[in-house]
């Protein structure tokens, strides 16, 4: 790991910041109910409960898979009744994807899982840190906003 200073340059920090992301990132998908869904699985529901309804090209490309990919993962959602197929509106050729009730249902329980080790979590650290993690948070915001 790279010695922390009070003033890392960009490139350091960088590399400390996608590290510590890398990181928690991974302790949050920890944090999840234990089920049968795949991480990929509970990625393509939670796209679809945000976007509301994709066509299977748009969800591939949004999950950054390929379509035979995103195929088997769908079969497996609609086999469980988590994601619903409907007619395009304006195309005859194309189906819309949402999730299900069921399916909003399953990515509510994951947030609330998640949440709820956080708020633990973070209820254990200094009212300091809570607050440099806040100030975080509104940043890392902004950055993931550049480019939209």
């Amino acid at each position: 790991m790279a010695v922390v200073t009070k003033h890392a340059s960009p490139a350091v920090l960088a590399g400390m910041l996608g590290d510590a992301i890398g990181r928690f990132n991974r302790r949050l998908r920890q944090a999840r109910p234990v089920g049968e869904l795949t991480q990929n699985q509970i990625s393509v529901l939670t796209s679809l409960d945000m976007a509301g309804a994709l066509t299977p090209r748009e969800l591939a490309d949004a999950e950054r898979v390929q379509p035979p990919t995103m195929t088997k993962v769908l079969a497996k959602l609609e086999e469980r009744g988590l994601v619903q197929r409907t007619p395009h509106p304006t195309d005859g050729r194309q189906v819309l994807l949402s999730a299900t009730q069921a399916g909003r249902e399953v990515i509510a329980e994951q947030r609330r899982v998640k949440d709820e080790w956080l708020t633990r979590t973070l209820a254990g650290l200094p009212a300091g840190e809570r607050e440099t993690l806040r100030q975080a948070a509104e940043i890392l915001g902004r950055i993931a906003r550049q480019g939209d």
